[in-house]
């Protein structure tokens, strides 16, 4: 059964056949591990698998350049304060002090909202930063909420497999997984590697890091056998694919040997 998981997640398809093995109830909890909603994930910085990331600024680090003509200079110069908060939370939030993180975070995002709207992908990274701050803070419930909100409205703004609804989509299925919940945590991290796989590629480093996020779920539900051959078959594809010594593919083997799923050849 794991060789045809691994398979079937390298060709971005599960078998609904598994599924009620797959999502056996499990009251095992993880450390918080997501990536800020709105950036590409990388397993050395901000890594689903493996721990609270650093959130991330928008695009540019004040005012897209398409919107820079429609603003008016205070506007500019809101959103340029806001970027600055951002940034500021961001570093509070790097060294583990959430609870401070998450009031800059309200401000940046109701400077967003205010300035470009609520759709606005710029509004929706910030959006997504809070909502990782309040699950990183112990708020898991409030965390947990505002994420489903970000990822509605990842949706309807860029469409169900775009890249920056799957980053949501993946951080809903780690605060899931750390709040004990993990039968929707493996549904959704499922959901996640099969669609990074489909649209991004198996060997994509997104996709390599959903594969192990799955690992880490199926580990928490009690499924060790599976979770073991997921994490065989994600190494194997990342040494593959990128180098045994790419920073990637050695984040990725940290990662499952912190999760006792690994251990490191002497």
């Amino acid at each position: 059964m794991d060789d045809a998981l691994a398979s079937d997640l390298r060709n971005g398809r599960l078998p609904a056949a598994h599924e009620n093995h797959w999502l056996a109830p499990h009251d095992r909890t993880e450390l918080m591990a997501s990536v800020s909603p709105g950036h590409s994930e990388s397993a050395v910085n901000g890594d689903p698998a493996t721990r609270v990331p650093q959130p991330r600024v928008p695009t540019h680090d004040a005012v897209r350049d398409v919107d820079a003509p429609t603003l008016s200079p205070l506007a500019q110069a809101r959103l340029r304060e806001s970027a600055a908060r951002n940034s500021a939370a961001a570093e509070l939030f790097e060294t583990g002090r959430h609870d401070e993180a998450v009031p800059l975070f309200e401000q940046a995002l109701a400077s967003c909202r205010s300035t470009l709207g609520g759709d606005h992908p710029d509004t929706l990274i910030v959006a997504g930063n809070l909502a990782v701050a309040y699950v990183a803070a112990g708020n898991r419930r409030k965390g947990i909420k505002l994420i489903v909100g970000n990822l509605a409205a990842r949706v309807r703004v860029f469409g169900d497999e775009h890249p920056e609804t799957l980053t949501a989509r993946n951080a809903l299925a780690v605060a899931h997984r750390i709040n004990g919940d993990v039968d929707t945590a493996v549904t959704l991290a499922k959901q996640v590697a099969v669609q990074r796989s489909r649209m991004l590629g198996p060997e994509h480093v997104d996709t390599l890091t959903s594969r192990m996020s799955l690992a880490l779920a199926m580990a928490a539900a009690g499924h060790l056998t599976t979770a073991h051959g997921l994490v065989a078959s994600t190494m194997s594809d990342a040494e593959t694919a990128l180098g045994a010594e790419h920073e990637h593919t050695l984040a990725l083997l940290e990662c499952g040997e912190s999760n006792g799923l690994l251990q490191r050849e002497v």
